[in-house]
């Protein structure tokens, strides 16, 4: 890499037998001989041109390059994965990187290379998402399951649900819930759900009929229960195209600070459903999360752009 950069920017001359070698032979030599070596040789070249002191990283844990501190050349404030846009996020690959690196205080970046070489960087870590709503007391009511939502009548109860914790939406003069509020409320022994013909149900029979329209409803629930637990308000993320976005105040105090995405252990995606959510949610100044899932505990991991 070294070479070839200093090739490139026509800081050396380099000679075989007394011949001189052209920056594109040994391009092409570097390309046959090394796996990955364009995408690498892009990020490495427009870090080093950004002013960063890096380092190759020779080892088989999916990083490329580490940037080294002014002070000590043998430590290391980040550590970066270049990838093709053609590469596949995985999530499980990705939490051992950032489980390793941050016990030992070093940033996570991922250098994304698009097809005409433009770089994109995102920094990735474990989050700790906290709000200060306290989670209330409400009077036992009844919940109407329709096909896609539920629908409260009592009018009291539609009112402090929706003020005390903004749950639903009014609908006229009553109040509809989606499904993850509905189970939740249930959970909370807050509502009785019921069929249109007042046939009373379980939770297990309610989760069977919501799954035929939402088939992770049970992986959102996990999530939505988690993150009330941890003070947040959550509502739907639908049109910012995640499963949540999440408040850590009331929302006439702030906005959503988060849009949430439930996945599972094992999850994979191309970079360019990637790149999209990340891309929207700062477009309305909001944090990227993952919530994973594995088995009964959930990682939040926040993805990031940044600007080396």
């Amino acid at each position: 890499l070294d070479g070839v950069f200093l090739l490139d920017e026509g800081k050396m001359i380099l000679h075989q037998n007394k011949k001189q070698i052209q920056f594109s032979s040994l391009l092409k030599l570097a390309v046959r001989n090394i796996p990955e070596f364009e995408t690498k040789y892009l990020v490495y070249k427009d870090l080093r041109n950004r002013g960063h002191a890096i380092t190759q990283v020779d080892d088989t844990t999916n990083i490329s390059f580490r940037k080294i501190t002014q002070k000590n050349e043998k430590t290391s404030s980040c550590v970066i994965a270049a990838y093709s846009e053609r590469d596949i996020l995985d999530i499980d690959m990705t939490q051992q990187l950032i489980q390793h690196y941050t016990k030992r205080n070093n940033a996570l970046w991922f250098a994304l290379v698009d097809e005409e070489g433009d770089l994109t960087y995102y920094d990735l870590s474990t989050v700790n998402l906290t709000g200060d709503i306290l989670e209330q007391k409400y009077p036992k009511g009844t919940a109407v399951m329709l096909q896609n939502r539920l629908i409260v009548f009592d009018k009291k109860l539609s009112g402090q649900l929706l003020q005390k914790e903004f749950f639903g939406k009014p609908f006229g003069e009553i109040l509809q819930l989606s499904f993850v509020e509905g189970l939740y409320l249930l959970e909370r022994n807050v509502l009785e759900i019921q069929t249109t013909d007042g046939k009373t149900l379980s939770e297990e029979k309610c989760i069977h009929l919501m799954q035929k329209f939402q088939p992770d409803i049970v992986q959102r629930l996990m999530v939505f229960k988690d993150l009330k637990q941890k003070g947040l308000l959550v509502k739907t993320g639908f049109k910012f195209g995640a499963h949540f976005r999440a408040y850590s105040k009331q929302p006439e105090a702030t906005h959503a600070e988060y849009l949430i995405h439930v996945i599972n252990k094992g999850f994979t995606s191309i970079w360019a459903e990637i790149s999209r959510a990340v891309r929207l949610a700062h477009s309305v100044n909001k944090e990227f999360i993952f919530a994973c899932i594995d088995e009964s505990t959930i990682d939040y991991i926040r993805v990031g752009r940044l600007r080396p």
